[in-house]
């Protein structure tokens, strides 16, 4: 079984419109400090980023941002957190964050949250990593996109091993529990 020590999330810098997006956050950032995880996420004070990180740190628990210092320029990033890295570059920014984490999870978001997840879920198929990768559907928000991979791997250009290896659930406590014994499955070839 795999042990998650620190654990990255993608989640949006906006609220959303719905406040079960929030309180999923809160909820989630709750968990993980609660089994002891320490969090590690974009650096942002704003959004479902900083509702996270304020539940993780609120239960006692350790949170590690990674900001740009162009994003850490607009005064969004979060003061209080247990440690705090800011870096040049967006590619930078998630290398950095990649290598503090045992494994990944996408919570609501925009374009930046599907982009940083799915890097990770690509760099374990290229096996550049075989951390851990998973979705927390919050009330169904990610029905569609996943709906969207399944057509993927229909048409195939996705493997359907590579999406089953993906830990999915709409429940914080099943979906730690699920990354502690998962790892992403990575290409093969001939």
């Amino acid at each position: 079984m795999t042990t998650v020590e620190t654990l990255c999330v993608f989640c949006g810098s906006s609220p959303g419109t719905d406040p079960v997006f929030t309180a999923a956050a809160e909820r989630f950032g709750t968990t993980v400090a609660r089994r002891g995880i320490e969090l590690v996420y974009g650096g942002a004070s704003v959004g479902l980023m900083g509702v996270v990180a304020d539940a993780a740190l609120a239960a006692g628990g350790r949170a590690t941002g990674v900001i740009t210092e162009s994003l850490a320029g607009h005064e969004i990033a979060h003061e209080t957190l247990s440690d705090l890295h800011v870096v040049s570059t967006m590619h930078e920014r998630k290398a950095l964050m990649s290598e503090l984490s045992d494994a990944f999870v996408m919570l609501p978001g925009g374009f930046g949250t599907y982009e940083e997840f799915m890097e990770s879920v690509t760099w374990a198929q290229l096996g550049i990593h075989d951390k851990a990768c998973g979705i927390l559907n919050v009330d169904g928000f990610f029905d569609d996109l996943l709906g969207f991979v399944r057509h993927a791997v229909a048409q195939g250009f996705i493997k359907a091993r590579q999406v089953e290896a993906l830990v999915i659930s709409d429940d914080v406590d099943d979906l730690l529990t699920a990354l502690a014994g998962s790892t992403c499955d990575q290409i093969t070839t001939g």
